[in-house]
């Protein structure tokens, strides 16, 4: 004998999404703040920023599968399915890649370079080691690439669209929301922090609408933060 699955009331939905989201960006900022304020191991730089980007992915990925769980979801109902994974992740290559161009080749270069705050702010996060260049990559790729996808894009999208009773305005409106939500969590102070977090959250929400998965807008977005990394480092550190 076989149960059938009751949908939570809208309202249920709701109050599991807006905790989740309140809890998740606590979640995010908490392992910034006790690497800032402590300087444990000295503080947010080499080997604690792979301890960020575990501590990100862990937590943020236990929270979503509670509240899943209390929605009566899994994963893949927010996207996280391994289907045509070779086209997905081309998109996001091609994503990524191009969007690396427009920054590297163009616009940096031509907006201050390494006295933007963004490249500033980057270069404090350098030792000079390998390994704390690759614990800088380990943070781009699952504390943002990865962790920010399932969370911002994946999530958030998928869960407060059930909300809404017509499901094509609830899923433009839920990523309308979650593109200004993302933006603002990285907080851009004028007119070209705004442009340089919006474009590539819109793409990234863009790949996970077109596709209704995860896949390329994870690719697109870990490549990216890869890619800045490097980059940043061969071009501004010295």
């Amino acid at each position: 004998m076989t149960t059938s699955k009751t949908n939570p009331s809208k309202a249920k939905t709701l109050v599991v999404f807006i905790l989740t989201v309140i809890i998740g960006y606590g979640l995010f900022i908490l392992p910034d703040i006790f690497f800032g304020v402590t300087k444990l191991n000295g503080g947010k730089i080499g080997i604690n920023l792979l301890f960020i980007g575990l501590f990100q992915f862990v937590t943020v990925s236990l929270l979503l599968l509670v509240a899943l769980k209390i929605l009566q979801k899994d994963f893949k109902d927010i996207g996280l399915q391994f289907l045509n994974v070779r086209t997905d992740a081309l998109l996001g290559l091609l994503c990524g890649a191009l969007w690396t161009f427009a920054q590297f080749a163009i616009l940096i270069p031509n907006t201050g370079g390494n006295e933007r705050a963004d490249i500033t702010g980057m270069l404090t996060l350098y030792d000079g080691s390998i390994t704390g260049t690759l614990s800088f990559i380990a943070l781009g790729v699952i504390g943002g690439g990865l962790t920010e996808e399932l969370f911002n894009r994946g999530f958030f999208i998928s869960i407060l669209k059930d909300v809404f009773s017509n499901p094509k305005i609830g899923l433009w409106a839920s990523a309308v929301l979650s593109i200004l939500i993302f933006s603002l969590g990285h907080l851009p102070t004028n007119t070209l922090e705004w442009f340089d977090i919006l474009i590539p959250t819109i793409i990234y929400t863009l790949l996970f609408i077109k596709t209704k998965r995860l896949t390329a807008s994870i690719v697109a977005h870990g490549l990216y933060n890869m890619l800045a990394i490097l980059l940043t480092y061969y071009f501004y550190y010295s």
